[in-house]
């Protein structure tokens, strides 16, 4: 290797609006975290290094700044590597944000299934494209990001509102809270 050949590098964004209990956003990082593992012979061959990065988004202000679209998001050197954004209810993250209509997160498409984590191939197939050059037609650029979903905007109002909602609760100070009707 001369000194002009730079060693190869991979960057791997994972972007959950929590990794502790969503279960997609959880399945999704053992799926990279396997993805990765399947294919470590490989990269070590090729002396590729790998970055993963794992943001938990959790403000509207930093899912703007991540331009951020969908929960889970799983981007390679900076390229989303689904094309296009398909949601359904996410039990988790209607649990989480206290939202009654429901949140919606990502689900992904693959050889004609769909998938609520993105399968080990999939994160497997897509490191393997970028690393050989035929990722920038099959992982695609950030859409145009005008602002933050109303889906996502939702996710954190729900829960301002029900802390909110906790704090100004006059049976707070109650011997035993956990009688309480405002909780």
């Amino acid at each position: 290797m001369n000194t002009t050949d730079q060693i190869p590098e991979i960057a791997i964004e994972l972007l959950a609006l929590d990794l502790q209990t969503c279960s997609r956003c959880v399945a999704s990082l053992e799926n990279i975290e396997k993805a990765l593992e399947s294919i470590r012979p490989v990269l070590d061959l090729l002396d590729v290094r790998v970055q993963l990065k794992k943001h938990i988004i959790k403000s509207v202000d930093q899912a703007r700044h991540h331009k951020f679209i969908s929960s889970p998001t799983i981007r390679i050197n900076g390229r989303d590597v689904v094309f296009e954004t398909a949601e359904n209810r996410c039990e988790s993250c209607t649990d989480l944000s206290g939202y009654e209509g429901g949140i919606e997160c990502r689900v992904w498409h693959y050889r004609g299934s769909e998938f609520t984590e993105p399968p080990v191939a999939l994160v497997v197939e897509m490191v393997l494209r970028e690393l050989f050059g035929t990722g920038k037609s099959s992982v695609n650029a950030l859409p145009e990001y005008t602002d933050v979903p109303e889906n996502i905007r939702r996710f954190f109002q729900s829960r301002v509102d029900a802390k909110e909602s906790v704090a100004a609760c006059s049976c707070n100070d109650a011997p035993e809270p956990q009688t309480c009707g405002c909780q």
